[in-house]
Formats: C-alpha cells, structure tokens, sequence
C-alpha cells in the first residue's frame, strides 16, 4: 500500500523539479559582465538572473532597439549587451537622469536574466547561414536599470 502511495508522490515531485529548473537561478550580489557571459554559455536555455553592474562602453540602436555594450566592440566574446525596446527611450532617460548617449563609462544596476543569443549574419536582409553568439540582458521596464553608487 505504501509504495502505490510512494510511486504518484515521487511522479508529482520529479514533475515539480522539472518545472523548477527552467528558471534560471538568482545569484545573490552583483554580477560582472564576464561572469554573466560564462553562466550564459554554461546554461543557454536558462541563462543567468541577477543584478549586473555594467560600466557602458558604447550605446548603439537599430531600427526597433537600443544597446548598451560592455565593450567598445559589441561582438567582443566578454561583451554583455544590455537590450531594450526604443520606446522605451524617453523612461529610461528620465529614470537614469541622462541622455543614453552621455552614458558612455557610467556604471549601471541591471536586473533581469543574461541570455545567450544567436546574432544571424544577413546579408541584404538574407541569412547567410553564418552566425555568432551574443549575451543579452532585455530591459522591458525602465526600473530595471539605475546608477550604480
């Protein structure tokens, strides 16, 4: 009688750590961005969650985002790219106090998860097969990021 009990208990529990694990795993203090970059290669389905202090090397945008890099060269391996929606622009300079473009060396709080991300080279709009890997941080609240002290 106890092991008919035991078997759906351990089936619901197995279920449970399953689900737990797609979350990635919160990493108490401040995360570097090459450390954000080895945990997001180490798990790349999950990344790494935290709060990453960032100095700003370059901020680019295309015709939907903005980017804030770690590195002068965002295809650097060490870079860690923050990542937001353009309409997102106006609140986060509110919220920072600045204009993103005067953020260059500033040191940022960023919270949210450090993802790897697959970066197609598309010639003329075309994928050409090739690719390479980025670490993104998508800020989808301007409260995400501040100042760091």
């Amino acid at each position: 009688m106890r092991i008919a009990l035991l078997f759906p208990a351990l089936l619901l529990c197995a279920g449970c750590v399953h689900r737990a694990a797609v979350v990635p795993p919160m990493v108490p203090g401040w995360i570097s961005p090459p450390e954000a970059v080895h945990a997001a290669n180490d798990d790349p389905h999950r990344g790494i969650r935290g709060s990453f202090v960032v100095t700003v090397q370059a901020v680019g945008e295309d015709e939907r985002r903005i980017y804030l890099n770690t590195e002068r060269d965002y295809r650097h391996q060490l870079n860690l790219t923050i990542a937001l929606d353009r309409s997102l622009r106006d609140a986060l300079q509110a919220q920072l106090g600045l204009p993103l473009e005067q953020l260059h060396n500033h040191r940022l709080l960023v919270q949210g998860t450090a993802r790897r991300v697959r970066i197609d080279f598309t010639p003329d709009g075309r994928p050409s097969g090739k690719y390479y890997f980025q670490t993104h941080v998508d800020v989808t609240d301007p409260r995400q990021v501040r100042l760091a002290p």
